[in-house]
């Protein structure tokens, strides 16, 4: 009775043990929802990367409240993605020890060494993204002031890319050379943490900077890139037959014709008809928004569900715990207990049940 996500466990692993042989530095990110596999699950599994030989170091995770769930099931450094503030409190020294802080602002760093003057330190350079990060001149100025304080720990750059914008080994030259200008001082070969880049850019950036060391930071990539090894199934949890114009469900909708109404589990607490913005600017893709409009409407929204290949459709919008599907007359009904497929979007989904099979 449950919304689960099954793991085919080799097949898997194997994906992951490929994807951290390619990418030297490898610094997998643990945000969030986990991707779909919680947060201590993909720490345990970093950890297994690291005790298998990979060259992974450094764990990342999004936000500082994260790190309680990750820090006692991986044993190395922990990177905060989210830069720090003066309103985070700093942990107690033994994580102190192993923490990494992103900061993109020179009065952030000004606090920071106040705090901890041996803090761990990336310096975030503002991309194309435009998200966070400082300017070139930020950056000479960050140099000034890090001179100043030779306890500091300075790991080296962070760079966060748009997706989809072409290639980046431009823009990140210009930067990487903004940051070689503005002589960061550094107890070891400066490392460049990036989100983005393909394989072969790295490839002619490794080449190009061979004093640095590049940190490629994936999650998406490495935790779902192999979709064929997993697999989302809810449980058919009741079946109710209904004729043309009986009511059902909490607003008293009526059946648009006979068929059966489909109880199965999942819901809004899963994330289950909870639809993020996807960005996709293509003309087939606003035209499959304005149809889905239309349907809802009328009454007529596609699920995620499928059964026997083909995707049903919302009896009523999805309940918290559970959702109401309405099948035709003439389509096969499943038994109560049996398992259906769903199609979700992994990072908004919370999954009652991870299984890894084998």
């Amino acid at each position: 009775m449950t919304l689960t996500l099954t793991v085919e466990g080799p097949r898997w692993r194997a994906h992951l043990e490929s994807v951290a042989a390619a990418h030297p530095g490898l610094v997998p990110v643990a945000k969030g929802n986990g991707y779909g596999f919680t947060l201590g699950r993909l720490a345990r599994k970093t950890q297994w990367l690291a005790e298998r030989g990979h060259d992974v170091r450094t764990l990342a995770v999004g936000t500082y409240d994260e790190l309680p769930e990750v820090a006692q099931r991986w044993d190395g450094d922990l990177l905060v993605l989210t830069p720090w503030r003066p309103w985070v409190p700093l942990p107690e020294p033994a994580l102190a020890r192993r923490l990494v802080h992103t900061v993109s602002r020179v009065a952030d760093l000004r606090d920071l060494l106040h705090l901890d003057p041996t803090a761990r330190i990336v310096l975030e350079r503002m991309t194309s993204m435009r998200r966070h990060g400082m300017a070139a001149r930020e950056l000479w100025e960050a140099g000034d002031l890090l001179r100043k304080h030779p306890g500091a720990r300075i790991e080296g750059l962070a760079l966060h890319l748009p997706l989809g914008q072409g290639g980046h080994v431009g823009e990140v030259t210009r930067l990487v050379n903004d940051y070689v200008g503005a002589e960061i001082p550094s107890h070891h070969a400066p490392s460049v943490w990036v989100s983005h880049l393909t394989d072969a850019e790295l490839t002619t950036l490794r080449a190009q900077y061979g004093d640095f060391t590049f940190r490629p930071r994936i999650g998406t990539g490495l935790w779902l890139g192999e979709r064929a090894a997993l697999r989302v199934t809810a449980t058919v949890l009741d079946v109710h037959p209904v004729e043309r114009g009986d009511a059902f469900g909490y607003r008293g909708r009526t059946a648009p014709k006979s068929g059966h109404v489909l109880v199965v589990s999942g819901g809004t607490a899963h994330g289950i008809g909870l639809e993020a913005p996807t960005g996709e600017q293509s003309i087939k893709a606003r035209a499959a928004t304005l149809a889905r409009g239309g349907m809802d409407a009328v009454g007529f929204v596609r699920s995620p569900y499928s059964i026997d290949g083909k995707q049903r459709l919302f009896a009523e919008p999805p309940h918290m715990q559970a959702s109401m599907l309405f099948l035709p007359h003439g389509a096969r009904v499943p038994e109560v207990g049996e398992d259906v497929d769903v199609r979700v979007r992994y990072t908004a989904t919370a999954f009652d049940r991870v299984d890894i099979a084998g």
